[in-house]
């Protein structure tokens, strides 16, 4: 019986080939896997001579596929796709002891969440590492999608946004009025929107937290306002020194509290809205013990709210 030849690839192989056919160039796969220009070259060429065919026809300024290039690209895809899922599942057996879980987090809303959720893994799992990744709730969503994070700790978003996707709310956050210590406001007990809706409102920027706009919306209309947006920041620390150099007030959770300290007021809101929902959100497929764990440790305890 004649011997069957099977090429003798790697995994690595098939990453730089597939890397190199999306970019349909050579020197922008090598920026986005960190490796040279002509190192990669050469590992395409090597995997050409390996496997018997051409798989791009070159040009000076790009690379495009052949036909049987195609082919080996849509198979390619699976193979790491296959390899990923498999690595996924043997380290769900193991109870993923080790290794590494990347966390995508709203800064503002998970300050007090986050510390005891990091110090609860470490106690049970001490050789996993943990990546946090400052992102906006739409960028967690995608990046969920992509397996780039195992977990989102973020406001609640829309249902049909959570389609395949486990959430757990861990907690509930009244909104609070934000001013500087010497705002005439300072020492009331609480306000109205009425009391504040004429003066200039820092925000969160509308490209990153869509859903902090839509929440002004719904808040304003109640009182037959619109809100009057004196400046937009892309996070709590931006937003913070622009409410204490004066420039105006925001509307924030009650949880910023012990980040501002003494640099702000946050003043009990009457009549406000709804309070605001945080939950962690996983893939349903990424459900290894370390996940349970860390999800687990950021739950609020029994009388905690």
């Amino acid at each position: 019986m004649p011997q069957l030849y099977l090429p003798r690839m790697e995994l690595r192989h098939l990453r730089y080939f597939v890397a190199v056919a999306e970019a349909e160039n050579v020197t922008r796969a090598a920026l986005k896997l960190h490796v040279s220009q002509p190192g990669l070259s050469r590992q395409i060429r090597d995997l050409e001579e390996e496997i018997g065919f051409q798989l791009f026809e070159r040009s000076a300024k790009s690379v495009r596929l052949t036909a049987a290039g195609k082919v080996f690209l849509a198979e390619a895809r699976a193979v790491l796709q296959h390899a990923e899922e498999a690595v996924k599942k043997a380290r769900a057996v193991t109870g993923g002891t080790t290794g590494e879980i990347n966390v995508g987090f709203a800064p503002s809303l998970t300050v007090q969440i986050l510390p005891a959720a990091l110090r609860g893994l470490q106690d049970q799992f001490p050789n996993v590492r943990v990546q946090l990744h400052d992102l906006s709730t739409e960028e967690m969503l995608a990046q969920l999608g992509e397996n780039k994070l195992q977990v989102a700790l973020t406001v609640r978003p829309p249902a049909r946004q959570l389609r395949g996707l486990h959430v757990k709310e861990l907690a509930r956050y009244a909104m609070r009025v934000a001013v500087a210590p010497q705002h005439p406001l300072a020492k009331a007990k609480s306000v109205s929107l009425d009391q504040v809706a004429a003066e200039p409102l820092i925000a969160y920027s509308r490209k990153d937290y869509p859903e902090y706009h839509e929440m002004l919306a719904k808040v304003f209309e109640s009182v037959g306002r619109r809100p009057r947006i004196a400046g937009e920041h892309d996070g709590a620390t931006s937003l913070i020194a622009a409410v204490e150099s004066g420039r105006g007030y925001a509307l924030v959770p009650e949880c910023l509290t012990c980040m501002v300290g003494p640099r702000l007021k946050l003043i009990p809101l009457r009549n406000g809205p709804p309070p605001i929902p945080v939950v962690a959100i996983w893939s349903q497929q990424d459900e290894t013990e370390v996940l349970k764990r860390f999800v687990a440790a950021a739950s609020p305890e029994p009388g905690r709210s």
